[in-house]
């Protein structure tokens, strides 16, 4: 071997050993994307004012306590929509003391009062980021339920302002999955003001045929054997946000039940309203449907639990939304496509039968137009794939048909390198250049192209990688990655070659 050679056939081949171990077997090294596993794709859009509701209604608790532990007295305190409240009916001798109380403890929130009166409002700079959180949160809580359901692989991120992207390749459950994250599990206790009714009219009689300013009608959930309709206070008790501990239990009669133990907070505020409030109706809300509104009896601590006529299987489900933090707020389905195993195995099919056909074409291509030296570039090109599925494997990168067409592209790109060179290589042969001198200036004479070239490149495939969805990521890594290996093996790689198998006495050159 030639002097100085050993360390390049050593590197050559740890990188082919290091990219097959890696790579092998294929099937269960190289994860597959949706558009070939098949699996479900959804947009949902985050309803963020969802998000300033329940920001209001712990205002308005917060502010109840401050009030009253400063003796202001005041008549009702009542929502007006999200990101505004308003007490009414407050004691006009003590305006001065509820001004300096209220400029204590406001930072988000604007203050204005007239009369006996005051009503608060977010400030704009608070909606913008409690309404950017709200998005945030809601891809974090979706990563964690589909986590916990063990989804592999799954793609969630956010797109533009206030819409998520939820792709989950494989599922072999789909029904129970979309049912997973389409819960919002906003877990509420409300007081019960009347109820439960029929309808509407029969359920306001005694209120004149209004809801109060203070309370809003939910409906039972007739399926867990409450249905009717219920008059409930607008404010939230306690929350899913209170909860500290929750697991499947099983209720007086062993049915399968949720118990919950909440925060020190949060059990504090629940002990003191249901102590105060013995022999009244409690609705425990989720999702906007009462599952169960039992009495008050005692004053109840930290604990307790939630009855629904549950299976086992929908207990769990529950335990598992609750455990990942309910959403801070509603979604809505924008779009929602399901793709069959048999769509993504035609995929996979096609799309392979075009790489082969691509290879081999491009093959034929080289060894004939340039003989000898072709093989050097189809031998490289080669290496160029097999470190391309290592590299994949390592980063436990997904596989989509997008990305096989940048495989393909990158085929295309890898041996284009050699023509560059090989060109070279045959001006400097016509030059009158021995064909060692031809190969030395080929190569540094078109690595300047070749790498600006490829840079240009892989930055623009950075850009897609960035911005776009799965797919166009896809596509992007598979780019990314072979263009950097190319550099090493149109390069590096098949400059060895020439000068394992050339001699510094060759006259001819098969080009």
């Amino acid at each position: 071997m030639k002097k100085g050679l050993r360390w390049k056939v050593l590197l050559t081949l740890g990188a082919l050993g290091l990219s097959l171990f890696l790579a092998l077997p294929l099937k269960e090294k190289i994860k597959l994307g949706l558009d070939l596993k098949g699996g479900i794709h959804l947009v949902l859009q985050v309803m963020t004012d969802d998000a300033l509701n329940g920001e209001t209604d712990q205002e308005i608790i917060r502010f109840t306590d401050l009030f009253k532990k400063n003796s202001i007295r005041f008549t009702t305190a009542a929502k007006e929509k999200p990101g505004r409240f308003v007490f009414t009916g407050l004691d006009v001798d003590q305006q001065i003391k509820a001004r300096d109380l209220v400029a204590q403890y406001t930072r988000d929130w604007d203050a204005s009062f007239m009369a006996d009166r005051v009503t608060f409002t977010l400030k704009a700079s608070a909606v913008t980021f409690l309404k950017d959180q709200a998005v945030v949160q809601t891809v974090e809580t979706i990563r964690n339920r589909i986590d916990q359901f063990g989804v592999s692989e799954p793609l969630i991120q956010r797109q533009g302002e206030n819409q998520i992207v939820v792709e989950l390749p494989g599922v072999d459950d789909p029904e129970r999955v979309k049912d997973l994250i389409k819960v919002t599990a906003v877990l509420e206790w409300k007081l019960v003001k009347a109820g439960p009714a029929e309808d509407e009219a029969t359920l306001l009689q005694s209120f004149g045929g209004t809801v109060p300013d203070d309370a809003e009608i939910v409906r039972g959930d007739p399926a867990r054997g409450h249905p009717g309709v219920y008059l409930v206070e607008k404010v939230a008790t306690v929350s899913g946000k209170d909860l500290r501990m929750v697991r499947r239990g099983t209720d007086e009669w062993g049915n399968p039940a949720v118990s919950f133990t909440l925060s020190s907070d949060g059990g504090r505020r629940f002990e003191q309203v249901t102590g105060a409030n013995i022999g009244r109706a409690l609705a425990i809300i989720l999702d906007d449907r009462v599952q169960s509104a039992p009495n008050i009896n005692a004053r109840i601590g930290d604990s307790g639990i939630i009855q629904g006529q549950f299976t086992i299987q929908q207990a769990d489900d529950l335990v598992v939304v609750l455990k990942a933090g309910a959403l801070p707020a509603g979604i809505k389905y924008l779009e929602e496509r399901m793709i069959g195993p048999a769509l993504g195995s035609d995929s996979i099919r096609q799309g392979m039968a075009a790489g082969l056909v691509a290879i081999l074409l491009v093959m034929t291509f080289m060894v004939v137009y340039y003989r000898l030296s072709g093989v050097n570039a189809v031998i490289a090109m080669i290496l160029n794939v097999i470190i391309l599925f290592g590299v994949l494997a390592y980063f436990k990168a997904n596989l989509t048909l997008p990305g096989i067409a940048g495989l393909i592209l990158a085929i295309g790109m890898s041996v284009d390198a050699n023509v560059l060179i090989f060109e070279r290589i045959k001006e400097e042969r016509a030059l009158g250049k021995n064909v060692p001198g031809a190969i030395s200036l080929g190569f540094s004479r078109a690595f300047t192209a070749i790498f600006d070239s490829n840079l240009t490149t892989i930055i623009s495939a950075v850009f897609l990688f960035q911005f776009g969805t799965g797919p166009i990521k896809g596509y992007a890594v598979t780019l990314i990655i072979s263009l950097i290996a190319n550099m090493f093996t149109a390069v590096f790689v098949s400059r060895l070659i020439f000068d394992l198998v050339i001699p510094k006495t060759a006259v001819k050159l098969s080009i």
